[in-house]
């Protein structure tokens, strides 16, 4: 048997009509860049977030981009990030001419160590970033907790928890900003690229909007420095479509997950910790293994796809040489990128492809 890792083919059978439908409604529009159906978006995901604002853009790296940009942050100052995630919250970073400082992790949720944030704040500390790795929410009290002693501003990346929650709130509801990535991947999915930056703060979100509009405030009059980050209507539209069945979705990988939990207990394979104050949304269902490599290849070989996120911490990224970080600087990042490995867990998943994966998961251990 063959299991893909992800099925996009699958999910768009079972949203082809709805999506054809609001698709052609923007082709007759002859509204193709915001608009309404973007506005409507923002507002729909505004409401699941329980903030006050969403601001379309052009996809989750620009997103958090706009969101430095709305909060001033520049050249000399810093911005500390999780070093275990993906590149574009630490480009984000440095396309604004900032630094990112990295800082370790937790070695069970795979999410930021808010001590080793704290310890990282200095007088040029600009903002703090926590992601929500896989879809799981950082200890947000205690990242809270630092950020209000010290006056800084947290842009949450929520690109991978969309529905997330943390002590029954939901991801994008704690910091100045949160930031979505809709990249076709992601547990919402455009049908190209978008992204979205939520927040509570009405004066940050219309700072936003003139950020994403090139800085413009009236017609061709520039009150700041911004880009083009708008989101196209043909995306608005379809990710209203998905949005009305993210619940479902995002319900049907904890049932996955569910299942690959009581499958791993007690074997050698270690399924990802729950923190009791999260609910979890799995875009990866990221296992640890001391062998990792072997089972790569003894997965792959059986006909089940699985990935690693991520093989390389981002502070030893040969774009990152001019911080000087070395080999063993954050130790439980660089150990876990040597032991992580991410199984198939996407909601049109059959049962039968699961109990696949569970049984070659078994033969291994």
């Amino acid at each position: 048997m063959k299991v893909p890792y992800l099925d996009l083919g699958a999910q768009y059978r079972s949203v082809e009509v709805d999506l054809r439908i609001a698709i052609d409604r923007v082709l007759s529009s002859c509204i193709y860049v915001l608009g309404p159906e973007v506005q409507a978006l923002e507002n729909e995901v505004a409401s699941l977030c329980q903030v006050r604002s969403g601001i379309g853009v052009s996809n989750g790296s620009d997103a958090i981009v706009a969101a430095l940009m709305a909060l001033d942050v520049g050249p000399g100052d810093e911005v500390i990030v999780p070093t275990f995630t993906f590149f574009a919250t630490a480009a984000s970073v440095s396309r604004v001419g900032a630094k990112p400082v990295f800082v370790d992790i937790l070695p069970d949720t795979f999410n930021m160590d808010p001590a080793a944030v704290e310890a990282a704040v200095t007088g040029r500390t600009r903002a703090i970033i926590p992601v929500h790795l896989y879809g799981q929410c950082a200890d947000m009290t205690r990242i809270m907790a630092i950020a209000d002693k010290k006056g800084i501003p947290v842009i949450e990346d929520a690109a991978q928890a969309i529905g997330a929650t943390y002590n029954d709130r939901p991801s994008c509801s704690f910091g100045r900003a949160g930031t979505l990535s809709f990249y076709p991947t992601k547990n919402l999915s455009a049908i190209g690229e978008a992204g979205m930056v939520l927040t509570d703060d009405e004066k940050l979100a219309e700072t936003l909007r003139v950020v994403r509009l090139q800085g413009q405030g009236a017609t061709y009059e520039h009150i700041r420095l911004g880009a083009n980050f708008r989101m196209d209507a043909i995306q608005g539209a379809a990710l209203r479509v998905k949005l009305a069945r993210i619940a479902e979705w995002n319900d049907k990988r904890r049932a996955n997950a569910a299942c690959y939990d009581e499958a791993l207990r007690g074997s050698i394979i270690t399924p990802p910790p729950v923190d009791p104050r999260c609910k979890h949304v799995y875009h990866q269902y990221t296992v640890r293994c001391a062998k990792r490599d072997q089972l790569r290849t003894y997965l792959s070989d059986a006909g089940v796809s699985c990935a690693v996120f991520y093989p390389t911490p981002l502070h030893l990224q040969p774009c990152f040489r001019d911080l000087e970080y070395k080999p063993g600087a954050l130790p439980v990042a660089e150990q876990a990128a040597k032991e992580v490995l991410s199984l198939p867990i996407f909601p049109e998943m059959t049962e039968e492809q699961r109990d696949y994966v569970i049984e070659t998961l078994k033969a291994f251990a």
